[in-house]
C-alpha cells in the first residue's frame, strides 16, 4: 500500500488547506510525509495491483472490500554492504499505525488440524485448535466523491484458554509464552515473488485468512435483507447475485472447498446447489504463466492441517473428472492433466486447477498473457469451457501515479485539458494537439529536468555520488529474477564501459543507470545479480576515463515510496523480460504515464502500450514469443552467441575472469556458467538487438525535442491503463455491477432517509 496520508489528502480534496496549515505552524509537510513508514504488505506487482484496485474501486463507487493479513512484518528492508543484499527486518508498527482501527467486535475463530467425524447427519471437523482472528480496518478513500471503502486486516490472535484447557500438566507460564505459535500466523510476510515454497506456515496463512474473510462475507450476507431466513435457515440463492469473490492469484484458493464446507456441513446445503452457488461466486485472475510459481501443495500437508479441505477437494475433483470421461471415454491421459491431483513421488494438489474448476471466469492480466493461458498453460480447460476465460489488462491508479508523485507534469495536463483526466484518464488523447506546440514541448522537457535535480540531489545525499542531471536517467527497477533480465542491462553497461574506454574521445550519449529492487532472501541467482551489478558500479564509476559519461546506481530497498521518486524522474524505463514470461507487468505503464520513453520486448502490457502508442514510439526489439518457441524447439545453444559477437564474448570474459572481482576472480562463476548451460531466458539471445536499440535510444536523446515529442504522444496514450478501466471491466464482465460516478453528499449535509447510498447491489 506504502504511505497513505499523502493519498488520503489528494483523495479528500485536501492537500493545498493541509500544506498551508502545516506551513503555518512552521513545519513542512513533505517532511512530515517522509516519517511515515510504507505499508509493505506484499511483495511484487501483484500486491501492488491490489492497492490500485482498492483506490479504483472507492473511486468507482463500488460497494468493495479487499481482505488480506496484517503482518506484522512486511516485505524485508534491504541493506547493501559490500555490494550483497543483507535483509532487515521491517518493523513497520514500531511507532504505531494511525490509519487502522482494531476491531474486536467482529473477531472469529479459525480452525486448523483435528479430524472428521461422519455420521447420518453429514460431516463434523472436530478436535481442531482454534486460532482467532482479530479484523484491522484501514478506509480506503475514492477520489473527490465522498466514498470511503474498508481494507480488512486479520491478525492472529490465540484464545485466552489456549494450551489451559486440555488435561495439561498445569505448566501454566509455558502455556502462555506458547500463544506465541498461535499468533505467528500473521507474523511475517513471505518475500518470494514468482516462486512457490510450500511451507506449512505459509498454507496456514493461506487459510487463515480465507476462514476468516467467508465468515465475515457470510455474517454481512446473512444481516442484509438478502439473507431472508426460512424459518431458521438461511436462503444462499440469491448469494452470487448480493457476493461476487475475486480470487488474486491462487493465494486464496482454499475459498473454495471453505465456502462449500460452510454450505454443505453448517448449513446443510445440498452438495449441487452448494457447487453452484460456489461456482457462481468466485472467479480467479491469473498472474503468472511460471512453473515454479504455481501453487501445488502436498496432499499429506493438506491432510494433516485441513483434513475436510482434502475430502472436499477431493469430491470436488471425483465430480470433475467423471464429467471429462463421460465427455472423453478412454482419454485417460487427458483425465490425468486435468486432474486436481497430481500423481508423483509425492501427492500434490495442484490449485490453479482448483480455481478453475471452481470459479465461473478466469483471467488473465494482458492480452498476450490471457492468450499463453488459454492456449498452452491451461489448454484442456480452455477447450472445455472457452467462454469462461477472459482478459483483463491490469493498470495503475492515476491518483498515487500521476497526482500524488509528479504533481508538476499532473498540473502541465491539466492546464492543456482540463482537471477531468483524473477520473478519466482516456481523455489524456486531446494531449495529441499538442504533439507540435513548441511551448508545451518546452514544458514537459522542463518538467522532467526539474524532477530529475530533485532526484539527482536525492541519489546524492544517499549515495554521496556526483550526478549530472542532464544524463540519461536509464531505470530498471522490479523485484530482481531472472526472467526479468536485469542481467542483460549488466551485460548492456559492461558494453558500454569498454567502448567508451576504447575510445575515450568518441561521442557518448552521458548515462546515469539505475538499477533497483529486492532478491527473495533465499534465491541465490538474484543475489548474485545484485552483487555483480555493485561490483560492476565500483570499477564504472571508479575509472577516471568514464569521468560523468555513465554512473550506475544500485537503489537500496525499492519500495513505493522510492517509485514515487524515481518513476517521474526516469528518462528511460527498462522493460525486458523475456517474450512470455512476463504476465503484464504495471511499472512499465508508471512510466509511460511520468514521461519515460519504454525499451522493451513485446511482452505483458508492452504489446498493447506499442498498440496504444504506436510501435514506433516504444523501442521494441527481441524475440517475440514466436521466436522462444522456435529457438526452444531448435534448442538454445548460448555458446553460439558468445562466439559470433565480440563486445558480448569481451564482457562475460570480463565477469569470467574477475576483472569486476579482481580479490575473488571466480566470485561470479554461477552465473557465468548459467549463462552457458542453463539459461532459461535467453539473456544472449536478445543481446544484439538490445544493443543495437540501445543505440537508437541514445541517437534520439541527442535530439531533445523530437525525444519529448515521443514522450507526449506516449502520455497521450496511456489513458487505457488507468487501473479505473480495468476495474470497470471487472465489475461490467465478472462481477456483474455498474460503477457509479455519482458524488454522494459529505456527511455534514442532510440527506433524505430514503436515499440508499449504493444503488448497486453487489459487493465485492
Amino acid at each position: 500500500m506504502g504511505r497513505t496520508l499523502q493519498n488520503t489528502m489528494i483523495n479528500l480534496g485536501l492537500q493545498n488547506a493541509c500544506d498551508e496549515a502545516v506551513y503555518q505552524l512552521g513545519l513542512d509537510m513533505e517532511e512530515l510525509e517522509e516519517i511515515e513508514e510504507d505499508a509493505g504488505l506484499g511483495n511484487g506487482g501483484l500486491g501492488r495491483l491490489a492497492a490500485c484496485f482498492l483506490d479504483s474501486m472507492a473511486t468507482l463507487g463500488l460497494a468493495a472490500y479487499g481482505y488480506g493479513i496484517r503482518y506484522e512484518y512486511g516485505i524485508f528492508n534491504q541493506k547493501i554492504r559490500d555490494g550483497w543484499q543483507v535483509e532487515e527486518a521491517d518493523d513497520w508498527l514500531r511507532h504505531g499505525n494511525p490509519w487502522e482501527k482494531a476491531r474486536p467486535e467482529y473477531m472469529l475463530p479459525v480452525h486448523f488440524y483435528g479430524r472428521v467425524e461422519h455420521s447420518a447427519s453429514g460431516a463434523k471437523w472436530v478436535d481442531t485448535q482454534v486460532v482467532l482472528a482479530l479484523p484491522y480496518d484501514t478506509p480506503v478513500p475514492g477520489y473527490m466523491n465522498n466514498t470511503v471503502n474498508t481494507m480488512r486486516l486479520w491478525s492472529a490472535r490465540a484464545p485466552n484458554d489456549f494450551n489451559l484447557r486440555d488435561f495439561n500438566v498445569g505448566d501454566y507460564i509455558q502455556a502462555v509464552l506458547d500463544r506465541n505459535l498461535a499468533e505467528n500466523i500473521s507474523r511475517v510476510l513471505y518475500p518470494n515473488d514468482n516462486f512457490f515454497e510450500g511451507k506449512e506456515l505459509r498454507l496456514k496463512q493461506e487459510y487463515f485468512v480465507v476462514a476468516a474473510t467467508l465468515q465475515d462475507i457470510i455474517r454481512r450476507f446473512k444481516a442484509s435483507k438478502f439473507g431472508s431466513t426460512d424459518s431458521v435457515r438461511t436462503v444462499f440463492d440469491s448469494f452470487p447475485d448480493q457476493v461476487a469473490i475475486q480470487l488474486n492469484d491462487t493465494h486464496p484458493a482454499m475459498a473454495i472447498p471453505e465456502l462449500m464446507r460452510i454450505f454443505v456441513d453448517i448449513e446443510k446445503l445440498p452438495w449441487d446447489k452448494a457447487w453452484d452457488i460456489t461456482k457462481k461466486t468466485f472467479a480467479y485472475t491469473n498472474h503468472t504463466v511460471l512453473p515454479e510459481a504455481l501453487e501445488r501443495w502436498p496432499v499429506d500437508l493438506v491432510e494433516k492441517l485441513l483434513p475436510r479441505h482434502l475430502q472436499i477437494i477431493y469430491e470436488i475433483n471425483q465430480r470433475h473428472l467423471d464429467h471429462i470421461a463421460s465427455l472423453f471415454p478412454n482419454d485417460v491421459d487427458r483425465l490425468r492433466r486435468m486432474s486436481l491431483i497430481e500423481e508423483g513421488d509425492t501427492k500434490r494438489i495442484n490449485m490453479a486447477h482448483l480455481c478453475i474448476v471452481g470459479s465461473h471466469a478466469v483471467n488473465g492480466v494482458a492480452k498476450i498473457h490471457s492468450e499463453i493461458v488459454k492456449t498452452q498453460v491451461f489448454e484442456d480447460f480452455a477447450e472445455l469451457e472457452p467462454e469462461k476465460f477472459q482478459n483483463k489488462t491490469n493498470g495503475i491508479t492515476p491518483r498515487r501515479w500521476l497526482l500524488l508523485c509528479n504533481p508538476g507534469l499532473a498540473e502541465l495536463i491539466a492546464e492543456k485539458i482540463g482537471e477531468d483526466y483524473v477520473r478519466d484518464l482516456s481523455q489524456l488523447t486531446k494531449l495529441h494537439e499538442f504533439v507540435d506546440d513548441d511551448l508545451f514541448i518546452r514544458e514537459v522537457a522542463k518538467v522532467k529536468q526539474e524532477n530529475k535535480v530533485k532526484f539527482a540531489l536525492y541519489l546524492e545525499k544517499e549515495y554521496k555520488v556526483k550526478i549530472n542531471p542532464s544524463s540519461m536517467f536509464d531505470v530498471h527497477v522490479k523485484r530482481i529474477h531472472e526472467y526479468k533480465r536485469q542481467l542483460m542491462n549488466c551485460l548492456h553497461i559492461i558494453t558500454m564501459y569498454n567502448r567508451i574506454r576504447r575510445d575515450p574521445t568518441k561521442l557518448f550519449v552521458p548515462r546515469t543507470v539505475i538499477i533497483g529492487g529486492k532478491a527473495a532472501p533465499g534465491y541465490h541467482m538474484a543475489k548474485m545479480i545484485i552483487k555483480l551489478i555493485n561490483a560492476v558500479a565500483q570499477v564504472v564509476n571508479n575509472d577516471p576515463m568514464v569521468g560523468s559519461k555513465l554512473k550506475v546506481i544500485f537503489l537500496e530497498n525499492y519500495r513505493v515510496s522510492l517509485a514515487e521518486k524515481v518513476i517521474p524522474a526516469t528518462d528511460l524505463s527498462e522493460q525486458i523480460s523475456t517474450a512470455g514470461t512476463e504476465a503484464s507487468g504495471t511499472g512499465n505503464m508508471k512510466f509511460m504515464l511520468n514521461g519515460a520513453l519504454t525499451i522493451g520486448t513485446m511482452d505483458g502490457a508492452n504489446v498493447e502500450m506499442a498498440e496504444e502508442a504506436g510501435e514506433e514510439n516504444l523501442f521494441i526489439f527481441g524475440m517475440r514469443v514466436e521466436d522462444v518457441t522456435e529457438l526452444d524447439k531448435k534448442g538454445y545453444d548460448a555458446q553460439l552467441y558468445y562466439d559470433r559477437l565480440p563486445e558480448l564474448k569481451q564482457a562475460v570474459d570480463q565477469i569470467k575472469s574477475g576483472f569486476f572481482s579482481p580479490k575473488e576472480p571466480n566470485l561470479f562463476s554461477d552465473v557465468v556458467n548459467m549463462l552457458f548451460h542453463h539459461d532459461r531466458f535467453k539473456v544472449f539471445a536478445d543481446y544484439e538487438a538490445y544493443v543495437k536499440c540501445q543505440e537508437k535510444v541514445s541517437e534520439l536523446y541527442l535530439n531533445s525535442k523530437a525525444w519529448t515529442k515521443k514522450v507526449i504522444k506516449n502520455i497521450a496514450a496511456a489513458g487505457k491503463f488507468s487501473s479505473d478501466r480495468t476495474i470497470k471491466e471487472y465489475a461490467r464482465d465478472i462481477w456483474h455491477v455498474e460503477p457509479s460516478d455519482l458524488k454522494i453528499p459529505p456527511p455534514n449535509e442532510p440527506r433524505d432517509a430514503g436515499q440508499d447510498k449504493t444503488p448497486n447491489g453487489t459487493a465485492a
